[in-house]
Order: C-alpha cells, then sequence, then structure tokens
C-alpha cells in the first residue's frame, strides 16, 4: 500500500470513529465531541489515544514503569501479539490489549507491586475467566466478545490506581475503550452491569468501576453459599418456610397440607385437600418417590386404611430442579448473613447497597424457582369401579399461589369440581349409587363422593347437597331430578315427607334425610295427591294457615270422597311486582298441575286498568300496538 493510501486509510478511520462519538454524545467522554479528538485520533493512528492516556496519566504513576520506555516496549508487544492473531480491527483499543498473551500479561504485571495474575485469570482474561463465560452463555453479549472486552479495559485503566484515593474508570471512558463504530453501546453497558454483578475482584462506585486485589462481598458471599452446602438443614428449612407460607392461600382446595412426613400427617376429612410433597420425594421419569409416598398416604393414615380417598391430590418437586431451588435458598441466606454483619465486615456504604440489591436479587430469583420446582402434580383415578387405582401426571405452569394454579389445571381436567349439575349426579346414581333400592342417604352420598376415587371429585360437601337441593327444585325433577325424603315408614311402605320439584336447602353433610329414585317418588306423590283421605287416614292433615305453601305430599283441605278433576283459581298480582308474584305462581302452582300425566292447563292474565286523568295518546297507541302483537284475544281503552 503506498504512502497515499495509508493516510486516506487513516482518515478514514479517524473520521468514522469521531462521527460515531459525536453521534452518540451520551455514551462517551465529553472531549470526544470536539473536533480536535479527530485529529488526535490521526496522530495516535492505529493506536485509539485512549490507551496513550491511560498509560501516560495512569502507568506511569508506577515507580517501576517507564514512560517512554515502557510505553514503546508494551506497545510493541501488543502489536505483535496482534499481528500473530492476524487482527483486522480498524484501531488498536485497550479492548484489543490481548492480556491472555502471556507477554502481553508479563508486559502489564511486571510493573505492578502485587500479584495480579490470580485476579486477571479469574475475572479478567482467560481461558477459565469469567467474562468468556458469560459471553459464552449469552450469544447476544458472546458475538461481540463484548464482557472480554469490558474487563480487558476496565483493568487497562484502574490495575496501576489501585491503591489510590479515587479509583476506578467511568463507564462513558470504559465504552470508549470497547465499542467500535456501528456497534452498540448499549450491548456493552449490559456486559459491564452482567460483570459487575458477577465478579469477585471487579468493584462499583457509581458510574465508576475497577479491579482490586481484594475479593468483593460477592467473593464473601458465594464463599458463605458454598459452606451452607455442608448445612443443609438451613436452607431446607428456608425454603419449607416459603413453601408453607405459599400454602396459606389454599384456593379452592379445603386445606393444603405442606410436607408431610406420613400419612398420620395428613387428616381424612370428606372436603377436597392438596398434598405438598417434600423435596424427599421429588419427581422423575427415571425414579418415583413422589408417586411411592402419595400412594402411601392414599392408602394409609398411620395404621389404618384411609377411608375418604377421592379427596386428596399430591404436588411434587421436579428433581432435576431441586438443585436449582437449593441454589438459590444458599445464595439467598449468604446474603442476609453478610448484612447481618455488616458491622463487623466494615462494609462501606457502597457495599452495603450492593449487598441489599444482591439480597432482593436473590429473593426475586428464589420466589420464581419455588413454583418452577414444584410443578408436578399427582392424581388418582380409575375409570371404572373394578379397575385399578392409576395415577395421572399433570404439569403446571403459571405465576399464581401453587394450591391456586394447582386447582386451576385440575378444573380443566374436570378432575376436581366446584359445581355439580344435577344430570351428572342422576346419572352417577343410576351406574351405581342407589345400590339396587329406590333411596340412598344424603350422609351415604357425601361419604361414597368422598371414599371412591371412580366417582367425579368433588370440592366439598357442600357441592354435592347443591346438586341435590337443584336436582329436587327442577320443575322437570320427575324426569331429570330427584326426589328428598325426611324417613322411610318401613310399616307402611311410604316416604315421610317427601317432596319433589318444591325448592329445599340442604346444608348438613351428616343429615338423614333420603334421596329417593324420581319415578318412586312421583308414583307415591301422585297416589297420595289422587287418593280420598278418610276419617283416621294417617295421610290427612289439618288445613293449612293462610299463606302456607304446601307440596302435593303434604295434602291440604277438606276430604273429598272422589278424585278432583278440574283446578281453578284466580289471584290478585302487585302491578309493581308482577313478574316475581307470577314466577313464584308458576313454580309453587302450575308445576304441580303439569306433572300430572294428561293434565291440559289453561293459564290466563286478566288486566284491568283506572286512569283518572285519562291515557294520553302516545300511551293509547304503544298499548295498542304492543297489545296486538302480544296477540290479545281482547284488548281496547275506553271513554267511560
Amino acid at each position: 500500500m503506498t504512502e497515499p493510501d495509508q493516510f486516506k486509510q487513516r482518515d478514514l478511520a479517524a473520521r468514522t470513529f469521531a462521527d460515531f462519538y459525536r453521534n452518540q454524545q451520551s455514551e462517551f467522554p465529553i472531549e470526544t465531541r470536539e473536533s480536535e479528538y479527530e485529529q488526535r485520533l490521526k496522530a495516535a493512528y492505529p493506536i485509539h489515544p485512549e490507551i496513550f492516556d491511560r498509560l501516560y496519566t495512569d502507568w506511569s504513576t508506577l515507580v517501576k514503569f517507564q514512560r517512554t520506555r515502557g510505553v514503546l516496549r508494551l506497545m510493541a508487544t501488543v502489536i505483535h501479539s496482534l499481528w500473530e492473531k492476524g487482527d483486522r480491527g480498524p484501531l488498536i483499543l485497550p479492548a484489543n490489549i490481548a492480556i491472555d498473551d502471556p507477554r502481553v500479561q508479563s508486559e502489564l504485571t511486571r510493573n505492578l507491586p502485587d500479584n495480579w495474575v490470580p485476579v486477571i485469570e479469574k475475572d479478567v482474561d482467560g481461558p477459565n475467566s469469567l467474562p468468556l463465560k458469560i459471553d459464552s452463555e449469552i450469544s447476544n453479549l458472546g458475538k461481540f466478545s463484548a464482557c472480554r472486552r469490558v474487563a480487558r479495559t476496565i483493568y487497562l485503566g484502574s490495575a496501576p490506581t489501585n491503591a489510590a484515593a479515587h479509583k476506578g474508570i467511568e463507564d462513558r471512558r470504559v465504552k470508549l475503550g470497547c465499542v467500535l463504530p456501528g456497534e452498540s453501546p448499549a450491548v456493552f453497558g449490559d456486559a459491564l452491569r452482567r460483570m459487575a454483578g458477577a465478579a469477585t475482584y471487579l468493584y462499583q462506585d457509581g458510574p465508576h468501576y475497577w479491579y482490586s486485589l481484594q475479593p468483593t462481598v460477592l467473593k464473601l458471599a458465594e464463599d458463605r453459599a458454598d459452606q451452607l452446602k455442608r448445612e443443609p438443614e438451613k436452607y431446607t428449612q428456608e425454603f419449607e418456610r416459603r413453601l408453607r407460607k405459599n400454602a396459606e392461600n389454599a384456593g379452592d382446595f379445603g386445606r393444603v397440607h405442606t410436607l408431610p412426613q406420613t400419612g398420620v400427617d395428613v387428616p381424612d376429612d370428606l372436603e377436597a385437600r392438596l398434598v405438598i410433597l417434600g423435596t424427599a420425594f421429588p419427581y422423575s421419569k427415571e425414579e418415583n418417590p413422589a408417586e411411592r409416598a402419595a400412594k402411601s398416604i392414599l392408602e394409609m393414615r398411620g395404621n389404618s386404611p384411609r377411608i375418604y380417598r377421592n379427596t386428596l391430590v399430591f404436588l411434587a418437586p421436579d428433581k432435576g430442579r431441586l438443585q436449582d431451588l437449593e441454589d438459590a435458598a444458599r445464595k439467598y441466606l449468604a446474603w442476609q448473613s453478610v448484612l447481618a454483619e455488616e458491622a463487623n465486615l466494615g462494609l462501606t456504604t457502597h457495599q452495603k447497597k450492593q449487598v441489599e440489591s444482591q439480597i432482593a436479587s436473590a429473593e426475586t430469583v428464589l420466589t420464581s424457582r419455588l413454583p418452577e420446582t414444584y410443578q408436578w402434580l399427582l392424581v388418582p383415578v380409575q375409570p371404572q369401579p373394578q379397575d385399578a387405582v392409576r395415577w395421572e401426571v399433570l404439569r403446571l405452569a403459571g405465576s399464581d399461589p401453587l394450591a391456586v394454579r394447582a386447582a386451576k389445571k385440575l378444573r380443566s381436567e374436570e378432575l376436581f369440581l366446584s359445581s355439580f349439575a344435577p344430570s351428572r349426579l342422576r346419572m352417577e346414581l343410576d351406574n351405581v349409587l342407589w345400590r339396587d333400592g329406590n333411596h340412598v342417604p344424603v350422609k351415604q352420598l357425601v361419604e361414597d363422593f368422598a371414599k371412591y376415587v371412580y366417582l367425579p371429585r368433588l370440592k366439598d360437601p357442600a357441592v354435592l347437597l347443591k346438586s341435590i337441593s337443584d336436582g329436587v327444585s327442577l320443575l322437570t325433577w320427575s324426569q331429570d331430578g330427584v326426589g328428598i325424603a325426611d324417613s322411610f315408614d318401613d310399616v307402611a311402605t311410604r316416604y315421610r315427607g317427601l317432596r319433589g320439584g318444591a325448592v329445599v336447602n340442604l346444608s348438613d353433610p351428616h343429615s338423614s334425610e333420603l334421596v329417593v329414585k324420581p319415578d318412586v317418588a312421583h308414583k307415591q306423590l301422585s297416589t297420595e295427591t289422587a287418593a280420598p283421605a278418610a276419617p283416621g287416614n294417617p295421610t290427612s292433615t289439618p288445613t293449612p294457615a293462610p299463606g302456607t305453601l304446601v307440596t302435593p305430599g303434604q295434602p291440604a283441605g277438606p276430604v273429598v270422597s272422589a278424585k278432583p278433576k278440574r283446578f281453578h283459581g284466580t289471584v290478585m298480582l302487585d302491578a309493581t311486582r308482577t313478574g316475581r308474584d307470577a314466577g313464584r305462581i308458576a313454580e309453587e302452582v302450575i308445576s304441580h298441575l303439569s306433572a300430572l300425566v294428561g293434565a291440559n292447563i289453561t293459564v290466563t292474565l286478566e288486566i284491568e286498568a283506572q286512569i283518572p286523568d285519562g291515557a294520553p295518546d302516545n300511551v293509547v297507541r304503544t298499548v295498542t300496538e304492543n297489545s296486538r302483537t302480544l296477540k290479545f284475544t281482547n284488548h281496547g281503552f275506553e271513554s267511560e
């Protein structure tokens, strides 16, 4: 290349760097905005002026470093190293100084009073250094070797002033020593933050960064976290405490049993519950301590067989993620111990802030890893009564408390019901629960649904009681619902207090009331409604008090000698509550009549309005038109 071409290349590089600095003024030191800086770039070419600034300003303060000969010797070694590696960068920046080259490293450390080699190997440059590790793990940084370039720049700008009162190199100057035109300064800012949060010997005070021979509080916390590996009971207690705190939100479960040791710790109750297994019982596809523990708790409560097995589901930790959870707990406890001993450790204000920041970060990590670890839901299922119980494994996701996530997942899979339609209740009754009889006690049904895994798993007995109540209250109860009775008279072979198509409200899971087959209940009610009540007949009852509603199971009125074949009734409705009153009449009167086979029912609504001041024209038009649309058989306004 001819000399004029070399000058063109120099001028082009200087102009490119100068324009880049001016366009990104907030990212670089203030002197780079001046036109003189472009002249400095040309004068120092092919070496960046920042290298000479650091060498002549910082390194020349060292007793052993010779201002001229030392600079020439160092740069000759650097340039030779870059030439051997085939480096084709436009300028030699501080970030290009290959500190991993033994020859370059020797030139940098031979003039320093202390041993910097361990610091360089761990936190600055080399095959096992932290910057190389971070760059390899984060592709966005790795494609620029951002952490490595940042570390080299900080070392060059801070190592010789380690003993000075004002330490460190400003972040904008770090970027000046790293970033090439066309690259994003934000990438190197990210690298700088990651290094400050992970390095053992890198200190930060506001925008200033420096390497020191003394480990940071980060190193102290790391050592304490390693020591906790020998005291597993401490970090185990920490995440178990958090697990119990998380389980205070039981979601739709009646209760959450956290970390039971044996089945004795899990009571035998009627409501659905979640059992959270301890870390000694993780789930994995290869080996499954979680399933063995869940099976043991499901089958036995101590030395006695468990009765209510259809109330339990189990949550287990993932074996592969337990290590991450333990690491997070150890790190959190380590930082907490450093803060607790701040006075004895002589922490500076900056170091205390750093510790508090690390505690907050460790808290976030530990909080997030708890649900990430406890992600396997083990659910006992039994398709048919004769089948063996098997385990269905569901994976949880989301950020809700553990019990809330578990309940949501179970509901989505229809393995946990917080509502139970009367039609589904009838299906289960017809399949097996009538036990070849015509009725079953409410208490027995409640226990059945808690006992048998082949039945739907209900949130609690209240869900079943509501389903029974709704089934009795249906207008079509004789086809789709059930009847209910107070008891059965074995002598008279009839049900006492039998009801169907009436509003009932069951609330006691231990109730002795009987759920009755709808066809049997309908037959008795129809018979009792139609049968004469002779003197002395035990089915006769006194006439009810005015305003008392009765059902066909509770006949009222005078004794008649023949079946009545016609009913008629007239009632005045409150004009302001017409909808309410009409609905009540339909439910309490018309529904009973319509349930009778062959009954032909006609309901007529008669409206009479007296309007002392007369109806205005718009009302006349509206009412007349609506009456015609609603097919009134007779309607009209009259003057008198």
